[in-house]
């Protein structure tokens, strides 16, 4: 019989009732595992540490949204535990980067028909990233959207539409194991996925099992131009653009004059002028469905 914990976040997402409860409880006597529920509150990352620790667990089941998805990463990558995610956050980036389901209840039947893969991680200034982190202009909408009592894709595009009109772009260092150049940019995104939560993707060639990351850089354009990237961004196009570029790496140093604001799968970590990235490669096992194509990893 598995032993699974259950990791979820009342906070997350857009404030709709749930019975998560109920489906957990009534799919275990279905999919016979045992459970244990632990719901994140004040020191979640000592409460989450202390509930594996208590409960020893082989699978962690996140139900949140990216936040919740990373800190549960941070916590059990390197180890044999096996990550389940559980989409209830505002955006669930991660979540569809594997084609998890939308409904609870399918999400933890994967416990007996899933597959597990294993990816990589990023580490970002000693901070661990599972999805995408970025400087620049998302980073900003991000410091916007936490500061709103609202969730969901709504209140995002309500504040990716204020910050249109004070898009800013900042000189950057970037030093690689190949070489070091500078380069001005909107925003400079350090990608182990491959889209956002909005499904608009930013870094078109990403595997999250390659053992690499790219750092996806979005150059000055004309406001004019804006609607157009956004186009090539939900299409999967976004390479095709004279305005993007990136670089695949395994490590790297991104040094800025001005302190800049950094976000880290949807959580603002805050301004810094130096950004050490380390691909941690292998990292975390992840439960996702077994009959689908992932052309963001490598078989």
């Amino acid at each position: 019989m598995q032993n699974i914990l259950f990791i979820i976040n009342h906070k997350a997402g857009d404030d709709k009732p749930t019975n998560l409860k109920d489906i957990i409880v009534d799919l275990s006597k279905q999919l016979n595992y045992k459970f244990h529920i632990y719901y994140l509150g004040d020191n979640p990352e000592q409460g989450i540490k202390s509930a594996i620790q208590q409960y020893e667990p082989a699978i962690v089941a996140a139900a949140g949204g990216d936040g919740t998805v990373n800190l549960v990463a941070s916590i059990i990558k390197n180890t044999p535990i096996k990550l389940l995610i559980i989409p209830n956050g505002s955006a669930n980036g991660m979540a569809k980067e594997f084609n998890m389901p939308a409904a609870a209840d399918e999400c933890i039947k994967l416990l007996q028909t899933g597959k597990t893969v294993t990816i990589d991680l990023l580490s970002i200034n000693q901070n661990v990233s599972a999805h995408l982190a970025d400087v620049g202009l998302n980073a900003r909408i991000v410091k916007r959207f936490q500061l709103d009592r609202k969730r969901g894709l709504i209140t995002y595009a309500k504040h990716l539409f204020n910050e249109i009109f004070f898009i800013k772009s900042r000189n950057f260092l970037i030093e690689t194991e190949e070489k070091t150049r500078k380069v001005k940019a909107v925003s400079l995104t350090f990608a182990n996925a491959t889209r956002y939560g909005t499904g608009a993707v930013i870094n078109p060639e990403g595997k999250l099992n390659d053992g690499l990351f790219e750092i996806c850089i979005i150059k000055p354009f004309a406001k004019i131009h804006l609607f157009s990237i956004a186009i090539k961004m939900f299409r999967n196009r976004l390479n095709y653009s004279a305005y993007f570029e990136t670089i695949s790496c395994k490590k790297a140093i991104i040094r800025s004059k001005r302190r800049t604001l950094l976000q880290i799968d949807g959580e603002v970590i805050g301004r810094t002028k130096e950004i050490n990235l380390i691909c941690l490669p292998a990292a975390l096992q992840v439960i996702i469905p077994a009959n689908l194509n992932y052309p963001t990893l490598i078989d």
